[in-house]
């Protein structure tokens, strides 16, 4: 088993219970690693046959942005079905950090782990 991390992207967005919240955008911070199997696009030098770290932070990036949540427990399960549903992943685990919440506090947030580590072939 191989995998792919993205450490520490940022993305603003609207959530919170408190209706000042509901008004602003926060920074969230999120790791990400997703299990795959990357012999395939290392034989080939194939992108075809990688998943595009670029496209992931993309699309989470769009949809977390353009989106607004209660609560970041709610939104660490959407991203990660989004992810499973769009990319194909089938393990990933998730720490979704939220450093504005507690002002004595670096930041607070979750981590969570979703799926299976049998991997299947992303492509093909």
């Amino acid at each position: 088993m191989d995998i792919l991390y993205i450490r520490n992207l940022k993305i603003d967005a609207v959530v919170g219970i408190f209706s000042w919240e509901k008004r602003i955008r926060q920074p969230l911070h999120l790791d990400l690693e997703i299990a795959l199997d990357i012999r395939q696009a290392a034989a080939t030098d194939n992108i075809a046959y990688a998943l595009d770290y670029k496209t992931v932070s993309t699309r989470l990036t769009q949809y977390i942005s353009q989106s607004e949540w209660h609560l970041i427990e709610t939104l660490a399960e959407k991203i990660a079905t989004l992810l499973m549903e769009e990319f194909g992943v089938t393990w990933l685990r998730l720490r979704l950090s939220k450093p504005a919440a507690l002002p004595a506090a670096d930041s607070v947030g979750l981590l969570i782990e979703r799926g299976s580590l049998q991997l299947k072939p992303l492509f093909g």
